[in-house]
């Protein structure tokens, strides 16, 4: 046991989060980063002065505390994903984590359970040990996909009060049909659940894989969460939000820290929402890198899941541990995600992306 463990346990810690190791993936000092799911093409120049201009209208006020409804921003929001949403439909947090926090906070807690399908999002478990909410695993098929006959059975079975289903799904990429969200939401009825679609791809997504958005008329205990991290290039400024009915916002103002969105958060996002369309133009561009990373896979023998997001799992490898460690060497690093014989890579650019394939050809010809 390191000196670290042994500090740590001599704490008087929680017995539930005693053996417990931190979420995160190596941050290593390599030239082409393809291993968090980051959009790799930065900020426009343009849209960069634009965030500047915004924060620096609000920094004479930062001796004042920041709107705690933080209502430009969900003006601003609801604004950007359209469906008919209001001001009143939107919330918003620091990072898309918290925001899943929150939501657990209100609806999760002891003697309560939420419910996913592995693989999926590694953070939810961890999520729920943080708020005391019990984590029951549902099981997917072999392709990674979930049917809706499958989730509603499953979902029955547990009875959780929450479900939590991620859609385009992170580790694996693939996307979800509305018909089983429309499942899971019937088939939580008998135990109230709050069922909560994790969209945080959700602008990689093709053209036939529809928001779930559209299914929130209507459906009070369903949750439709997004970020800012990926497709508008704000993973460092730390920015996530949900649409659901207003009544779902008022149970989380009663767990939320006071004035949780800092005034420069909030800036931030609203300048970024102002250009929505400059940063969404490079998604197009990393969604034809991602196909193209697919497409050269499949050719290399490897398979790829369809993917639905800036991202592709692929497996095949025979010694994917040997593989990461050779792309390490020449300066790529992507994901062990722990699934047998598999690795993820993050779209790159296209001058990254073929760095990638070039290393990975000589890896498998050798």
């Amino acid at each position: 046991m390191n000196e670290q463990l042994e500090n740590l346990n001599r704490l008087p810690l929680r017995d539930d989060l005693r053996g417990l190791t931190p979420y995160g993936a190596p941050q290593l000092d390599v030239p082409i980063l393809l291993n968090v799911n980051e959009n790799t093409h930065g900020l426009p120049e343009h849209v960069r002065r634009a965030i500047m201009a915004e924060i620096e209208a609000v920094v004479g006020g930062l001796n004042r505390y920041p709107d705690r409804e933080f209502t430009r921003l969900r003006q601003s929001l609801a604004t950007y994903l359209g469906h008919g949403l209001t001001a009143d439909n939107i919330w918003a947090g620091n990072g898309s984590n918290e925001v899943l926090q929150q939501i657990l906070q209100a609806f999760g807690g002891p003697r309560r359970t939420v419910m996913s399908f592995p693989p999926t999002y590694s953070m939810y478990p961890l999520l729920a040990s943080g708020t005391g909410t019990t984590y029951v695993t549902g099981t997917r098929a072999a392709d990674f996909s979930l049917s809706a006959d499958s989730a509603a059975e499953q979902i029955r079975a547990q009875a959780p009060n929450l479900v939590f289903l991620c859609t385009p799904n992170n580790p694996t990429g693939t996307g979800m049909e509305l018909d089983v969200i429309e499942a899971a939401y019937e088939a939580g009825e008998a135990s109230n659940a709050v069922v909560v679609v994790d969209e945080a791809y959700a602008e990689f997504s093709h053209a036939d894989n529809p928001s779930a958005l559209q299914l929130l008329p209507g459906r009070e205990r369903l949750i439709v969460s997004r970020t800012m991290s990926k497709a508008f290039a704000l993973a460092g400024a730390r920015i996530g939000y949900f649409a659901a009915a207003p009544q779902v916002s008022d149970a989380l103002r009663l767990v939320r820290l006071p004035y949780h969105l800092s005034a420069i958060t909030q800036a931030t996002a609203v300048a970024a929402l102002t250009h929505a369309d400059a940063l969404l133009s490079n998604v197009e561009d990393i969604k034809s890198q991602r196909d193209r990373i697919v497409a050269e896979l499949t050719v290399l023998g490897l398979k790829p899941a369809p993917s639905d997001s800036n991202f592709v799992l692929f497996g095949g490898l025979e010694n994917p541990r040997a593989v990461w460690e050779g792309l390490l060497e020449a300066g790529v690093l992507v994901r062990d995600v722990g699934i047998d014989g598999h690795l993820r890579v993050t779209a790159g650019t296209e001058a990254e992306t073929t760095a990638f394939l070039d290393r990975l050809r000589e890896l498998l010809a050798a």
